[in-house]
């Protein structure tokens, strides 16, 4: 075993709950795409070294523990709520549903769960929202990784599917060149509408 903090932290989760998952979502923020979320479950013992909060980590970093984290988890799922839900329900919503697919996916039952953030998914079970907890715990760090990767290799698919928006450089996020590019060729069928009515808001100024 290890002295590392997201590990020590799960031990501590685990002594009081033996089978608990960690759950994030990637795609919150963006313009057009998909809300993705991961859960996990680690099982005790288990250590994988460079486990942290995915925005910390370069995409190369993220690929391999994607790998690392699949093979070692007793239990991990990947699930999304579609741009259609995001629109009715609004983002909040969707990503809880997401969170809540993930959490119902896995092939292991948790008993009980850790969601970063400050929101509490209605899962049924018992659990915790822990604010910034992909850099707490490394269940919740490793949901975080595999709702990132999953999302960005998601959003590469788009990208050929629509390629003058290009997608695979900007990931549906407002970046200069995603508004450039709907400046150039407006939305595509994946963008969420809602995000966008402050930017054509300030077309019509």
């Amino acid at each position: 075993m290890t002295d590392s903090p997201l590990f020590e932290y799960d031990k501590s989760v685990r002594a009081l709950h033996p089978v608990f998952c960690g759950l994030d979502e990637a795609g919150r923020g963006p313009l057009a795409g998909d809300v993705f979320a991961a859960a996990v479950i680690f099982e005790d013992g288990v250590y994988i070294e460079g486990i942290d909060d995915s925005k910390k980590l370069s995409e190369k970093k993220r690929e391999a523990l994607f790998e690392e984290i699949t093979q070692k988890a007793a239990a991990f799922c990947i699930a999304t709520a579609s741009v259609e839900e995001i629109e009715k329900l609004n983002i909040l919503n969707a990503a809880m549903l997401a969170m809540k697919r993930a959490c119902e996916g896995l092939k292991i039952k948790a008993e009980y769960f850790i969601a970063d953030g400050n929101k509490l998914p209605d899962l049924g079970i018992p659990g915790d929202a822990l604010v910034k907890g992909d850099g707490k715990s490394a269940s919740v760090a490793a949901a975080s990784i595999l709702a990132k990767v999953s999302r960005d290799r998601y959003m590469k698919e788009i990208a050929e599917k629509y390629p003058q928006w290009q997608f695979e450089k900007h990931k549906g996020y407002g970046t200069k060149l995603h508004y450039e590019m709907l400046d150039k060729y407006g939305e595509s069928p994946v963008h969420r509408p809602s995000f966008l009515k402050k930017y054509y808001e300030k077309k019509q100024q």
